[in-house]
């Protein structure tokens, strides 16, 4: 699943007219990036939320053909939060567990990794609810979200790393929350791991959270400037 539902207001005015995940880094938009590496991955079946010009989304993405993908989407009135957006999709996510990722990042993180853990949280006898991603504390958020420790995340502890908004989650994470709910996931998160029931990995390589003009402007220029030097390459070979 993809979220795609936020307003981005740290974003506007860009996404007043375009939503978020439409925005474009690099001469693709963000979404496409997370869609051409689920399908590189193996990836097939994909569920996109949406709320604000939710739409134009669907008219970009359509299908899912042209990725390779076969998309649906799992329409919000307003956003429902993380949490109350994944409720509201559960219907088409099914019984096992699923991979979830936060469609307003740039990250080069190798989803495949990820099926193992697919496999392993759909066991009926997993005690695990979720596998977070963590990455290195950006600048504007040095404070961290949560600590990991031989592979077990925890809510208090060192050393602190954020969430990179990639997750694995069993259905039952988010049982007794009703379908249109407005639910935040950092709560629910942190009650599993105060059980016990989180694992996670960390991540080293490029990631991005872009949620303002100026870091998807970095961004951007960084990916072209990297695309405009690997054609020169290609051109001197």
């Amino acid at each position: 699943m993809l979220l795609a539902a936020g307003r981005g207001e740290r974003m506007r005015p860009l996404s007043d007219a375009v939503p978020k995940p439409l925005l474009e880094a690099g001469g693709r938009p963000l979404i496409g990036w997370h869609l051409e590496r689920l399908a590189a991955a193996g990836f097939r079946d994909v569920v996109v939320n949406h709320a604000h010009l939710g739409h134009m989304i669907e008219a970009a993405l359509g299908d899912g053909a042209g990725y390779g993908l076969h998309i649906r989407y799992s329409q919000e009135r307003e956003a429902l939060e993380t949490a109350g957006g994944i409720v509201q999709a559960l219907p088409l996510l099914g019984d096992s567990a699923f991979l979830v990722v936060n469609a307003d990042i740039y990250c080069e993180f190798g989803f495949s990794a990820l099926l193992p853990r697919l496999e392993r949280l759909s066991r009926r006898d997993e005690t695990d609810l979720a596998h977070l991603v963590l990455v290195p504390n950006p600048p504007h958020h040095p404070q961290g979200d949560f600590a990991l420790n031989e592979g077990r995340v925890t809510a208090a502890g060192e050393p602190r790393l954020t969430f990179g908004g990639i997750g694995v989650y069993r259905p039952g994470l988010f049982s007794g929350i009703p379908r249109g709910a407005k639910v935040k996931l950092a709560p629910l998160l942190r009650q599993a791991m105060d059980a016990g029931r989180v694992s996670g990995e960390p991540f080293h390589g490029r990631w991005f959270d872009v949620g303002t003009p100026e870091r998807l402007s970095l961004l951007d220029r960084l990916l072209r400037q990297e695309s405009g030097a690997t054609r020169r390459t290609r051109v001197g070979q």
